[in-house]
């Protein structure tokens, strides 16, 4: 898909929700409940993606970007008697 393609298609999209919370005060309380399991679906997404992204990077870097050697994974293995 060339961009011009992607920024016609982002475009559309942006141009039905804005139609949509046009019409969002005179909708159904169902059609107003769904729109907003929605929302809430999208936003819990987002808010994921960007926790898990920031916990891998501090994971892998330390605060000034360079890789922390220190904090590798260490196999505990059972004491013997």
């Amino acid at each position: 898909m060339s961009s011009e393609g992607f920024l016609k298609e982002m475009q559309t999209i942006g141009e039905r929700f804005l139609l949509k919370l046009q019409k969002l005060p005179k909708a159904e309380p169902v059609e107003i409940v769904s729109f907003c399991v929605v929302l809430l679906f999208i936003a819990t997404v987002l808010v994921l993606m960007i926790i898990a992204c920031s916990c891998c990077c501090y994971s892998c870097c330390s605060c000034d970007g360079r890789p922390d050697h220190r904090r590798r994974k260490i196999q505990v293995r059972p004491i013997a008697h």
